[in-house]
């Protein structure tokens, strides 16, 4: 099972988790190594910016919503670089991060 699996099944019992984000792709939002808490989420109340756990074309990313099609309650999924992933349909948004956090910085050694 990987992280995706475990997160996503823990977000479809409705409880939070947290993941480490891995890569560059959201980086000025979600950098890498960041600690990310993701929700569950009601797709209605999602916004244009926000970060989710979602499947694009059979892919699981932490991802920003690009553009919403309220009217077929479709979202368009891309990255901080401009990088589009594709449209998708609300039953492929898992979670919603609701805190970023960076890991900690190291402390200066004492001589």
């Amino acid at each position: 099972m990987s992280w995706a699996d475990e997160a996503i099944e823990t977000l479809r019992q409705g409880a939070y988790t947290r993941i480490q984000a891995r890569g560059d792709a959201m980086t000025g939002k979600v950098n890498d190594g960041d600690m990310v808490t993701l929700e569950s989420c009601d797709p209605r109340k999602l916004a244009v910016g926000d970060i989710v756990l979602v499947k694009v074309k059979g892919t699981v990313y932490l991802h920003q919503i690009t553009a919403i099609n309220t009217k077929e309650q479709r979202f368009q999924i891309g990255n901080t670089r401009g990088e589009i992933k594709g449209w998708i349909g609300a039953n492929a948004i898992y979670g919603k991060a609701t805190r970023v956090k960076p890991p900690p910085k190291p402390q200066p050694s004492s001589k």
